[in-house]
């Protein structure tokens, strides 16, 4: 490994592209692990917001996995020695759906590598920019922030209490989590990260309590509990990871009204703020 103080602007401005046909069958799967598997697709659907994260997956050889089950670094990604990666937030913006059945590409370039001293120990950060084309289109440009920190404390089990009223206008859903629905959002966006699914390997060897719950996937269950409340499609959506969630309670999605947009938030059991997020819809044809 690389040593912590490394310089890895090398990196910055590197480029890949993933092609992409985007057939029905991971929209279908999506469908039956998100809500209860009636919506419907065909070839020309347009995708909803955040479902291309089922789509342009890596495809990293068995030997090319890490202990931890994420690819290995030193390739496209720089070679940051720290162990623990996260997906700590993104910013997307909707200019038109892709639509499933046409083929499709993903263009990613590393915008930027930050190493940093905080009060958990060395954190580097490094910053990715994603355009989706198709055919001569962009349709979605998303900026992501991934997160590597050293090894810290383990974190004990979230108490659970009772969570505060909901706010004038708001409207929420309770998720239970559970080994299920941590492997199937696993197998749909083909990630071996073993905290998701190996709790020996989550509880031993990266001290959590209990199996993670995919980041991503919190910011899908909040984007979709948004998504069946209104009409209007998703013009921009952006969230932040606080606190890790686990399978070892209910944890709740709010989404509230605001100027311009809609705020949602993922409470732990604990009453912790464990994601926040924002969305903007688009404006009605005049």
């Amino acid at each position: 490994m690389s040593d912590p103080g490394s310089d890895f602007s090398a990196w910055i401005g590197r480029q890949d592209s993933t092609d992409d046909d985007l057939g029905l069958a991971a929209a279908l799967a999506a469908a039956a692990t998100l809500g209860d598997g009636s919506e419907r697709f065909t070839g020309g659907s347009a995708l909803p917001p955040l479902w291309h994260w089922f789509y342009f997956l890596p495809r990293v050889p068995q030997a090319g996995l890490g202990v931890d089950g994420h690819p290995q670094r030193g390739g496209f990604m720089p070679p940051i020695p720290f162990p623990r990666r996260m997906f700590a937030g993104a910013r997307l913006r909707f200019h038109s759906p892709l639509l499933l059945g046409q083929p499709a590409r993903r263009v990613t370039t590393i915008r930027d590598v930050r190493l940093k001293s905080g009060r958990t120990g060395s954190l580097a950060f490094v910053l990715l920019h994603h355009g989706y084309h198709q055919g001569d289109r962009l349709c979605i440009d998303e900026e992501q922030d991934i997160v590597y920190r050293e090894p810290g404390p383990a974190l004990p089990a979230p108490t659970v209490v009772d969570w505060p009223p909901l706010p004038a206008a708001a409207c929420a859903r309770i998720v239970t989590p559970d080994p299920r629905l941590l492997f199937r959002f696993s197998a749909l966006t083909f990630n071996a990260h073993r905290i998701h699914y190996d709790r020996p390997y989550a509880i031993g060897e990266e001290g959590y309590p209990g199996l993670v719950v995919h980041g991503p996937l919190t910011a899908v269950l909040l984007l979709e509990l948004l998504r069946r409340q209104v009409t209007r499609p998703v013009q921009e959506y952006s969230f932040r990871g606080l606190a890790p969630l686990f399978d070892l309670a209910p944890f709740r999605l709010v989404c509230t009204p605001e100027d311009g947009g809609y705020a949602l938030a993922a409470q732990g059991p604990d009453g912790t703020l464990a994601m926040s997020a924002r969305a903007v819809l688009a404006e009605l044809a005049g």
